[in-house]
């Protein structure tokens, strides 16, 4: 019999089942959940569950996003065991599992906003920590809802082109540009400790940014990349959240369109992916309980580069909370 087929077809560390070996079944091969790691029925335990939300039914331009969470699966088959940048093998520390999607409504956004709620809820049953691939950012306040539950309010570091704090669109209460608005309306954040980082392009007006200040946000804007450094933003960050529970919302336009053109509301001037990836590295010194990746639109992607981005951003988070 060949070497390759005598190999076992997962990696496992202890009594941790991890992904396929990619010597024993290629990458290309097999079904795609994120990174190729087993679904939530093939464990026991659950360290960490990664739970889809394929759901854009609160977006105010480009829609697509709800095939968000299969395009990042798809794209996150490279995805290797070792992570040599943190020195950690976040599958060999944690029990991760892909938890599949959610089955949300895509004609209601209250029913929907609801049955997230729900499922974020009965997945903090199972799972010490939730990530959850979007969909839209309109899934960000009723998983913030499931968090605050368990945490009690919580800081949230929000990474995005936009502050996503106004406070309606067309008279609609809930959208994708309106959760963390909610959120703190609602006592779900700890507002000592929340910010956004990435934040640039034009606004409706200076009132936008005063009522976002009001509600308890600091802003790392995006043209500051290149004064504060990706240390600099790192230490920011760390100065604000210090030991509190934190929750970390990815869009992934706070990634310039050159690093992700496939989502819904681009905004020329952001952030690398390379300077990205590194101030999630030193999320390893924070209580991170929970995070997010969402607005991946693989409609107008091209050649998977905003699907691998949001794969290694998830990547990248796991082994920052495995570190932890």
């Amino acid at each position: 019999m060949p070497a390759a087929e005598s190999r076992p077809l997962r990696i496992t560390s202890g009594s941790r089942v991890g992904p396929v070996d990619a010597g024993a079944v290629p990458r290309f091969a097999g079904p795609a959940t994120f990174a190729r790691l087993p679904r939530i029925d093939e464990v026991t335990d659950v360290d960490v569950a990664i739970m889809g939300v394929p759901f854009d039914s609160g977006v105010s331009y480009r829609p697509g996003a709800r095939f968000g969470p299969a395009h990042v699966r798809e794209s996150s088959r490279l995805l290797r065991p070792y992570n040599p940048a943190l020195d950690v093998e976040p599958f060999g520390k944690l029990q991760v599992v892909d938890a599949g999607d959610l089955a949300v409504n895509p004609f209601s956004l209250d029913a929907a906003i609801t049955a997230i709620q729900r499922g974020a809820h009965g997945m903090l049953e199972r799972a010490d920590r939730l990530l959850t691939v979007g969909g839209d950012h309109t899934i960000a306040l009723p998983v913030l809802r499931a968090m605050a539950h368990r945490h009690g309010p919580i800081a949230v570091v929000h990474f995005d082109a936009h502050l996503d704090t106004w406070n309606s669109y067309f008279g609609a209460a809930y959208t994708h540009g309106t959760p963390f608005r909610r959120a703190a309306e609602e006592g779900l954040l700890d507002d000592s400790g929340c910010l956004h980082v990435g934040t640039r392009g034009p606004l409706y007006s200076s009132k936008d940014l005063t009522d976002d200040m009001e509600l308890g946000f600091q802003i790392v804007h995006s043209r500051e990349m290149d004064d504060l450094g990706v240390q600099g933003v790192a230490e920011r960050i760390a100065d604000r959240v210090g030991n509190r529970p934190v929750y970390v919302s990815i869009d992934i336009d706070v990634l310039d369109p050159a690093f992700a053109p496939g989502t819904g509301t681009p905004e020329a001037g952001g952030l690398t992916s390379r300077e990205l990836l590194a101030i999630l590295r030193s999320f390893a010194h924070l209580n991170m309980v929970g995070a997010d990746i969402v607005e991946v639109a693989p409609a107008y992607d091209h050649a998977e580069i905003t699907g691998i981005a949001a794969a290694h951003v998830g990547y990248e988070l796991l082994s920052a909370m495995a570190l932890r």
